[in-house]
């Protein structure tokens, strides 16, 4: 199982995810050329508090106009700002956004349909750009492993590993310990992720999983890693047998201020669509320019110069 790519549903997609996608396409590729079975997940961040924000923010807006309220999120760039602003800055609609979250946990029918809305409208965008670059992925979200946290984390309780600290439940062994229920009893990544190795190593049957991100989460995974190793679903390390699990990590992607891009927080970002538009564009006017210069530009029709051009600055960007 290879994890990669994985952006976060409601946010568009920017310069900080392309060396994940890219690096997780070119190890999926190199262990498909050796005739090895390869699932391909995009484990995209579907679930939880920012959609309360979202789906509240969409009801208040159009109370009653479902077709107004699609066109709206069809932005999802500056229909997430808009939302942000206002449960950062009104303490009301803060609270009835939390609320929705329970109301969305909780399945009801509404709310989910709000949900699935979003979601799709997120997935299709992201489809654009993994066509752009030829990349293959299978949609596997945050959401898909909800239902197995809890009886993974009864496993993980009855096993001994799980123990009260300052209200929040956690996995002793490494430092500091690996919260997988937080103080108010709600899931976090830590929950999500170890019920997702469970069901990859439990269900998928999976020999290898491997997890492809910047390696400011190295040590999350190690640490959840040591608490599969601690349950017994992962051999030692010493013993160098399957299954097993590893972190491919890649140094930060920086904006132009030195500062790390992050995912959820992805204002002043360069978009990924933006960023492949001008590697297109520079590789046709390179091309165009040195075609006409060779007198060869007669005998090339629009349809070549395209694609083309698209070859070469996709492959550049890659």
């Amino acid at each position: 199982v290879l994890d990669f790519s994985s952006p976060n549903i409601a946010k568009e997609m920017h310069v900080g995810h392309i060396r994940s996608t890219i690096i997780g396409d070119t190890l999926a590729r190199i262990f498909e050329f050796a005739n090895i079975e390869v699932l391909r997940r995009n484990h995209v961040g579907d679930w939880g508090t920012q959609f309360g924000m979202l789906i509240q923010f969409l009801f208040e807006k159009f109370p009653n106009g479902e077709e107004a309220a699609n066109q709206a999120i069809g932005d999802l760039q500056s229909f997430y700002r808009d939302a942000k602003k206002k449960f950062d800055e009104n303490p009301d609609f803060k609270g009835r956004a939390q609320q929705a979250v329970v109301r969305l946990q909780r399945g009801e029918d509404r709310y989910l349909a709000a949900w699935k809305s979003i979601c799709q409208i997120s997935r299709n965008e992201f489809d654009l750009v993994y066509k752009r670059l030829n990349v293959e992925l299978e949609e596997k979200g945050e959401s898909f492993y909800n239902p197995y946290i809890p009886r993974v984390l009864e496993e993980l309780t009855g096993k001994g590993l799980i123990t009260e600290s300052k209200g929040a439940r956690v996995i002793e062994g490494r430092k500091p310990p690996l919260i997988v229920v937080k103080r108010d009893g709600g899931f976090n990544y830590a929950s999500t992720d170890l019920a997702a190795l469970w069901y990859r190593l439990n269900v998928e049957m999976a020999e290898w999983i491997i997890y492809v991100t910047d390696v400011g989460q190295q040590q999350h995974f190690h640490s959840v890693f040591s608490a599969a190793r601690m349950a017994g679903w992962l051999p030692d390390q010493k013993e160098e047998k399957y299954p097993k699990a590893s972190h491919v990590g890649f140094g930060f992607v920086l904006g132009a201020d030195g500062s790390r891009f992050r995912t959820r927080s992805s204002d002043g970002a360069v978009r990924l669509v933006d960023l492949l538009d001008e590697a297109k564009s520079q590789s046709l006017a390179q091309l165009i320019k040195r075609l006409t210069e060779n007198g060869q530009i007669a005998k090339w029709t629009d349809e070549e110069l395209d694609k083309t051009s698209e070859a070469i600055g996709y492959g550049a960007v890659k």
